[in-house]
């Protein structure tokens, strides 16, 4: 859904048509949302966003380009060319914006071996944590 969302965002879309013939993922839309010129950002909610009708409704509904060429169909998928050859590829490929996390705890930062390290002066217990080289 995110990355059929971003490229809706950055096309821009007009849902006027839509709302007009009374569908109701646009009766959903607000009233300022109904139609943008591809500036518009987009949040939604991570479980609770988008549906797949408003999602569908709004890829047909994107603003052509600058070539008056729509250039994905109503799945989100774009008809790809090869570089080289100039062939297309046999099949449509889903196109749009991917967004990437950091994750922050992988386990490669967690491992931790102790062949030797410090004591505590006063139990002769090996120090703990990481950071302290400890077992």
């Amino acid at each position: 859904f995110e990355l059929h969302l971003g490229w809706i965002a950055a096309q821009g879309w007009d849902a006027t048509e839509a709302r007009k013939n009374g569908e109701a993922w646009a009766q959903r839309l607000p009233e300022n949302a109904v139609k943008t010129d591809g500036r518009q950002n987009v949040a939604t909610p991570v479980f609770d966003g988008v549906l797949s009708d408003e999602l569908n409704g709004l890829l047909g509904c994107t603003l052509p380009n600058r070539d008056g060429d729509h250039m994905v169909n109503g799945a989100g998928k774009a008809r790809l060319f090869d570089g080289r050859t100039g062939e297309p590829f046999p099949e449509p490929v889903s196109v749009g914006y991917m967004y990437m996390l950091k994750l922050h705890h992988l386990v490669d930062d967690k491992i931790h071996a102790r062949s030797t390290g410090p004591y505590s002066m006063v139990t002769q217990q090996p120090l703990g944590g990481k950071a302290q080289f400890g077992g």
